[in-house]
């Protein structure tokens, strides 16, 4: 009888052993993943001293900073062309000659018109001085003629004075056409590279017809939008990065040369409440794989501080009108710590007053 009450209190004592492990072992896991998710939820951030340099970030895309665009003189056929497509040319180099037969004639017709002009005043000037050389009351005619010799010396006045209108016009438009003559043998006005606008080579031109321009391609731009927020961090003669797209490893140096003083319209977002966009010109250094449009991304430095005291931005929280950071003080659990802050980038912030260097705060 002993000897069954001692196995059955032996077998009370497994099963409860069992129930202990069992209980320890399903809750021991659990508490020490709740303990690692604690740990991992909170970043601690070190306050240091370095310098702070807050950039502006653009895209947009290259340009030739200088193009002269060559356009017909007058509308001809073209005789000749001495240039190709993306031809080297120097100042003074022929580009095209055109047929200028059609404006000799009418520079010929205009001479012609002029001389006669130029007949009818001596004419007129001559008849006036033999009436002005008569004496009326000693010619014996009636007060009626004499009325109409005045008529007729006034008209002769009135059409002299329309001879001489229309000689100094057909002298202006013959000094007109005669410089445009000139430009029958088209010269280029700049150095650089020659480009055909559309055609190449077209037979027959127009009037002030874009034929191509003229590009220097040691000077390119990069042309680019930024918002309003922005715009007054730039300032001209910042130096800024410029990365293009499609060269990886091509960064090339840059300079802001002019911020525009409107904004310019988007047509992609007609609403009255979307961020006005300003235009910024920056400057590129020569590069043999620099062409226009090509996708470009600018790095503009706008403001640098040197030796300043810092926090990572996303440590820094805000109350209201006050920002506060949450300092470990290493008692246990961190405190609001108020602090002033000063240039603020994406990355770090700067501290005005409130935190020392090698403070650690955390973000929970």
């Amino acid at each position: 009888m002993k000897k069954k009450t001692w196995l059955l209190a032996a077998a009370g004592l497994f099963i409860i052993g069992i129930s202990v492990a069992l209980y320890v072992l399903s809750h021991t896991p659990k508490q020490t993943q709740q303990n690692g998710s604690k740990g991992m939820s909170s970043l601690t951030f070190k306050v240091t001293r370095e310098d702070l340099v807050s950039s502006v970030e653009v895209k947009g895309k290259s340009s030739y900073q200088k193009e002269t665009y060559v356009n017909a003189p007058f509308s001809a056929d073209v005789k000749v062309w001495k240039v190709n497509e993306g031809m080297q040319v120097a100042k003074g180099d022929l580009l095209f000659q055109l047929d200028d037969s059609l404006l000799s004639d009418e520079i010929a017709q205009i001479e012609s018109n002029q001389k006669k002009t130029e007949m009818d005043i001596r004419l007129s000037q001559f008849q006036q001085e033999n009436l002005n050389g008569v004496d009326l009351q000693t010619a014996g005619i009636s007060e009626t003629e004499a009325k109409q010799k005045y008529a007729q010396t006034q008209s002769r006045k009135m059409q002299e004075d329309i001879h001489r209108l229309n000689l100094e016009h057909m002298q202006t438009q013959l000094a007109q056409k005669q410089e445009k003559r000139k430009a029958a043998q088209f010269t280029s006005p700049e150095n650089g590279i020659f480009l055909f606008e559309s055609t190449k080579e077209p037979q027959s031109l127009k009037e002030n017809e874009r034929v191509g321009k003229i590009v220097d391609l040691t000077k390119l731009q990069l042309i680019c939008l930024v918002g309003e927020y922005d715009l007054f961090r730039i300032k001209v003669g910042m130096p800024a990065e410029i990365k293009v797209d499609a060269l990886r490893n091509t960064v090339l140096q840059g300079k802001v040369e002019k911020l525009s003083k409107f904004a310019k319209s988007s047509t992609s977002n007609s609403s009255s409440t979307a961020s006005a966009q300003f235009e910024v010109i920056i400057s590129l250094e020569p590069n043999d794989q620099l062409i226009a449009d090509l996708s470009l991304t600018a790095t503009i430095h706008a403001d640098k501080k040197p030796n300043t005291l810092l926090v990572h931005t996303l440590a820094v929280q805000r109350d209201k009108d006050k920002y506060y950071v949450m300092k470990d003080n290493g008692q246990g659990a961190p405190v609001r710590q108020d602090i002033t802050i000063g240039l603020e980038t994406p990355e770090k912030t700067e501290i005005l007053s409130g935190l020392n260097e090698g403070d650690t705060v955390v973000l929970e």
